[in-house]
């Protein structure tokens, strides 16, 4: 099970755009996820009539590494750690470190 999962709010911790807060749209690979609105780029792309592409230069988020991201706790509106806890039916679930509260929703 991992830390995080897709959707979830992170605050940047590392970096050029530390302190801004995203949710998670995707992971690239193992160890990179695309956070909404951080690590912003410009990219050149050619026009494709084919396609329908009109080129130009495009606005785009490019991927962060993990370990510069961390979950955000909207109770102490601060980035926490993530644990682990079963509960009696034997389901694992994910918890912030700090208040032992549940993250699912």
């Amino acid at each position: 099970m991992r830390k995080l999962k897709k959707g979830d709010s992170v605050t940047i911790i590392a970096g050029k755009d530390k302190g801004k807060t995203g949710s998670i749209l995707r992971f690239v690979g193992v160890d990179r996820v695309v956070v909404q609105g951080i690590n912003s780029i410009k990219k050149h792309e050619k026009p494709n009539p084919s396609k329908g592409i009109t080129g130009g230069i495009i606005a785009k988020e490019a991927s962060v590494h993990i370990s510069n991201v961390a979950i955000y706790n909207y109770v102490s509106k601060k980035a926490d750690k993530v644990g682990f806890m079963i509960d009696d039916d034997k389901n694992k679930y994910r918890v912030f470190k700090s208040t032992g509260e549940s993250i699912e929703v």
